[in-house]
């Protein structure tokens, strides 16, 4: 046995290991207490630093350090020259190194490198520069470098142009680089903005950024980097928010300004201003909930001199000074109700006029992905993006191949049903307000189209009629309060349980929930607010085979005739 070398057995290791934790944690618990000592005791000395570089050089995450370290350094700064702050300063930034060396994606660490950078009396730029693409080398998809290096950049004079060019190369190295891909989004607009819509490159750019990104995703059909890269090239500009409709009831002796986007009126402000006769009115503007956050509908009060009924018609303007937009209508005698509502393709809030090289390039793109598609039938992210191009080049042409691709894409990525089944309600809404267009009818049947969520109510203020039934809705959002004008509302055949949150509607007189899944009378408490609604019908609801159901619904709605068989 004598010379052999002796083998520790593995619970020998495990023991060994156990001592060498314990020792460093009474090390690491020593030097924590002595540091929290100095700093009560208001010790920012160089000892201080010195015993937060041992606990942030293994624990670079231990953010009230990184605080004290700053503390300490702002107190050597008011007491040495600037050649001593220039060294500090540097000695720093190699500390910070070796911490980032620990821990890559630290938030303290790059954050304090930022405070260092701001502090030291001659910052070299173009070492951090270099530092950057390091790390970025080792970890291109590093957001906290990518973040700091964008601080870097305007500090070291790089012009866009050259930032550009260098996501070229990382994007060439690797089409699987989602934050070069992300910085793009961001230079582009910088470098080739569109006069027409801002925050967006223009047309010729885009269309030169779907060639790149189609070679990335034919390379890899399974990477999503170039895909939400591709989904960012279809989408749009966020337009600024403009008045949709203005609508004025005498009945009622209000007016309702409907707004493409939420926004805010302060109380005594001058951000939504009222005209009648060309007079300007001063009057409390409120939300239909009551509660003046920022909504897409604002109400007010209007005097009876304002809606004088011997008067031939009444003009009243709105002018909205966030967004620079103004509506007019005109209420006439003998009229109950004047509106004025914009039209949504005019607008542009669902599509885009494509010009014709546009067109020709985003046709040639859906049939790409539709090849890519028969050799990679299970791909999510090409299943998408035909859905998202039939959207850009015509909605209601494509509606019925778009619905056959939604099947398709569900079945292929069930995990997110419930995300898609939104989607493609809200893209079924936007159909049928953009037929809406050619009709302007103010009956809207949305029934049997499978839908889970209502949106873009802010649309439908002047309907009168709609119809929901045969669809999977589960509740009704509190924007409903938007359609004003409404007086027959049918969810027959839908999943709906109870009525909470539902706002009253002033013009209600007729609403069917037939073949729901309401339980209780009291689930449909918050109808006895509806000032006109006269016709519930009930039929095919559980609480209709309660004995006392017809009693306590005639107790909590006694002006209205309630059908439950």
């Amino acid at each position: 046995m004598h010379g052999r070398l002796k083998v520790k057995t593995t619970e020998e290791q495990a023991e060994a290991k156990r001592l060498e934790r314990e020792k460093k944690l009474r090390q690491y618990v020593a030097l924590t207490t002595a540091v929290f000592e100095k700093r009560k005791r208001g010790q920012l000395d160089k000892e201080a630093l010195e015993l937060t570089s041992q606990i942030l050089g293994v624990n670079p995450d231990f953010a009230t350090l990184w605080n004290f370290r700053r503390e300490i350094l702002l107190r050597l700064e008011g007491e040495g020259s600037e050649e001593e702050m220039q060294s500090l300063c540097r000695g720093e930034l190699s500390f910070l190194e070796s911490c980032l060396r620990v821990n890559p994606k630290s938030y303290g660490t790059w954050h304090h490198r930022c405070w260092v950078l701001g502090r030291i009396p001659q910052p070299d730029w173009a070492r951090e520069l270099e530092l950057c693409a390091r790390f970025l080398e080792s970890d291109e998809r590093n957001f906290h470098c990518w973040d700091y290096r964008r601080f870097v950049v305007p500090h070291a004079q790089v012009v866009a142009e050259d930032e550009l060019h260098f996501t070229d190369s990382l994007i060439t190295r690797n089409f699987s680089n989602y934050s070069s891909w992300h910085y793009r989004s961001r230079l582009l607009p910088e470098l080739h903005p569109d006069p027409c819509q801002p925050g967006r490159p223009t047309e010729a750019v885009l269309l030169k950024e779907l060639e790149l990104v189609q070679n990335a995703f034919f390379t890899d059909p399974n990477d999503q980097s170039a895909w939400f890269y591709h989904r960012w090239l279809l989408g749009r500009a966020d337009l600024e928010p403009t008045i949709l409709c203005l609508y004025v009831s005498r009945e009622d002796s209000l007016l309702a300004v409907a707004f493409s986007q939420p926004v805010e009126v302060r109380p005594g402000s001058r951000d939504l201003l009222l005209f009648a006769d060309e007079a300007p009115l001063v009057v409390p503007w409120r939300t239909p909930d009551g509660r003046n956050r920022p909504g897409l509908m604002w109400l007010c009060e209007l005097p009876a001199s304002a809606l004088n009924e011997h008067w031939p018609q009444h003009t009243f303007r709105v002018q909205w000074a966030g967004g620079e937009s103004q509506k007019e209508c005109v209420l006439f005698k003998g009229r109950s109700d004047g509106w004025c509502r914009d039209s949504v393709t005019e607008q542009q809030m669902f599509r885009c006029e494509l010009s014709v090289e546009k067109s020709t390039v985003l046709q040639s793109e859906l049939e790409s992905c539709k090849e890519l598609q028969a050799l990679e039938p299970e791909n999510k992210w090409c299943l998408l993006a035909i859905i998202l191009l039939m959207r850009a080049l015509d909605p209601l042409v494509y509606e019925r191949e778009t619905l056959s691709y939604f099947d398709t894409l569900k079945a292929v990525d069930p995990m997110r049903a419930a995300y898609l089944d939104d989607l493609r309600s809200r893209f079924l809404v936007e159909n049928v307000i953009l037929r809406m267009e050619y009709a302007e009818a103010r009956v809207v049947d949305l029934s049997g189209r499978g839908l889970t969520v209502l949106c873009h109510l802010e649309q439908l203020v002047l309907v009168t009629h709609l119809n929901l039934a045969g669809n999977r809705l589960s509740r009704l959002p509190p924007a409903l309060a938007l359609l004003r004008c409404l007086e027959v509302l049918e969810l027959d055949g839908n999943q709906i349980e109870s009525l909470e949150g539902l706002p009253p509607l002033p013009r209600l007189e007729e609403l069917s929930l037939c073949d729901n899944g309401l339980q209780r009378p009291a689930d449909l408490r918050p109808l006895a607010a509806f000032p006109r609604l006269r016709l519930l019908a009930l039929r095919g609801n559980p609480l209709g085979c309660l004995p006392d159901a017809q009693s306590e619904l005639a107790g909590l709605l006694p002006r209205v005739e309630v059908t439950l068989a």
